[in-house]
C-alpha cells in the first residue's frame, strides 16, 4: 500500500508508523471522568469503509499525518497534516 504524505507524496507504507484511529487527536479534558479516559485509552470501532487514521512518516519528514481511507478498498482517499487537521479541529 502506498500512503500520501502532503510533504513528500507518495510513498510506500513501510515508510510510515501507524498510530491509531486520528479521533485520538480528540483527547479529553484532564479532569474527564475515568469511564471517558477508559473508552478513550481501550475502546476502538473497527468500521467497514471510510476511515480516518493517524501515520507518522518514521523514514521521511517526520510529519504526523491524517489518512482517510476506504478499509473495504484499501483506496487512500486523502492525507492531510494531522498539525491542519488539529487546528481545524475536524
Amino acid at each position: 500500500m502506498r500512503l500520501i504524505c502532503p510533504n513528500c507524496g507518495a510513498r510506500d507504507v513501510r515508510e510510515f508508523y501507524y498510530a491509531g484511529v486520528a479521533g485520538a487527536l480528540e483527547r479529553p479534558a484532564e479532569a474527564a471522568g475515568e469511564v471517558v479516559w477508559d473508552d478513550y485509552l481501550h475502546n476502538r470501532d473497527n468500521p467497514a469503509g471510510e476511515t480516518r487514521d493517524l501515520w507518522y512518516h518514521e523514514s521521511g519528514c517526520s510529519a504526523w499525518v491524517v489518512v482517510t481511507r476506504d478499509t473495504v478498498s484499501h483506496a487512500v482517499l486523502s492525507a492531510e497534516l494531522a498539525s491542519d487537521v488539529k487546528a481545524r479541529g475536524a
